[in-house]
């Protein structure tokens, strides 16, 4: 018996499954606070989040990411997986879609995978949000498709999740996701893409720009691609010029300053969220680092403030 939108849970909840294998599902979401989805078992096909407001988080086995406009994030299937609005964010607005990925798709997502399965492409250029954003239109347009006339034309205010039938409805919906995987990696900066960088280092490198607040040590980065400590510290810095540990604490830096424009965390939990164990060294360092402490710098550039200087 076919699987219908109208057969479909309207908001995925914490252990709902993920739809069937073999499905083109497409929708949009835009949820508050509070909202979680936790898959134990993860999904039996592959899942595309494209976010075009607000801020989740999503993990997949060990690794996680905080995604907030411009990125895309793919989960493989057979996973363990979760996803909700971000701690501290008042919503998460994005499209998402469940397919089996088309095997030529893999050499654009594999520069940006940060292990166990889980794909971090972006921010992508604010230019490019919004043809991502109407690949997405099309992809849900094509879902609905009958295959005779011309696919239905979807609207901004339609947020109706559709499943494709027929294989001319799936080939045409999985031609618009790939045309926005497509914009999305080949528009991106890679983290750690430069000229002769060892790819074991672009890796940890995308390993701590997906999670910046994770307890990351020079012994677990290397772990994770498969360097002996000295050997990976050696290699970061010779290759970056900077040590894995000042990469780290720049980039938990940025990951704060985003918080503090975004969210109505206090700056203590900020500090925190971003792996810094003591409130007092997270003021000091982000105090150097921005020129003003962390609370003079939401009051300048939170919702509604100036816009952020460059970080």
């Amino acid at each position: 018996m076919p699987v219908r939108a109208d057969g479909l849970p309207a908001t995925a909840a914490a252990g709902d499954p993920a739809p069937p294998p073999g499905l083109v599902v497409v929708g949009r979401f835009d949820q508050r606070a509070g909202y979680r989805v936790s898959r134990p078992r993860g999904a039996d096909s592959w899942l595309f989040t494209w976010t075009t407001g607000g801020h989740g988080r999503l993990r997949q086995g060990t690794s996680g990411v905080l995604a907030g406009p411009g990125h895309l994030v793919v989960l493989a299937p057979g996973t363990p997986h979760g996803y909700g609005v971000a701690p501290g964010a008042p919503h998460w607005r994005f499209w998402w879609a469940h397919c089996q990925a088309r095997p030529s798709w893999s050499p654009w997502l594999r520069p940006y995978g940060t292990g166990d399965g889980m794909y971090v492409v972006g921010p992508a250029p604010a230019a490019l949000h919004g043809p991502v954003e109407a690949a997405f239109r099309r992809m849900r347009a094509a879902a609905r498709w009958t295959g005779t006339g011309t696919p239905p034309v979807g609207t901004a205010e339609d947020d109706r999740v559709a499943v494709a039938h027929g294989s001319a409805a799936r080939e045409l919906a999985l031609c618009a996701l790939e045309e926005a995987v497509l914009l999305t990696a080949a528009n991106t900066g890679n983290p750690g893409a430069g000229p002769g960088v060892d790819a074991r280092i672009r890796r940890a490198e995308a390993l701590i720009a997906a999670d910046p607040g994770a307890p990351h040590t020079v012994r677990s980065l290397a772990a994770g691609v498969a360097l002996s400590p000295s050997r990976f510290a050696h290699l970061f810095t010779e290759q970056l010029g900077r040590s894995p540990m000042r990469a780290l604490r720049e980039a938990r830096l940025r990951h704060a300053a985003r918080l503090l424009e975004s969210t109505d965390l206090s700056v203590d939990r900020v500090a925190a969220a971003s792996g810094f164990a003591s409130p007092f060294h997270f003021h000091r360092v982000f105090r150097e680092r921005y020129g003003t402490p962390p609370g003079a710098y939401r009051a300048e550039y939170g919702a509604g403030g100036a816009a952020a200087p460059g970080n």
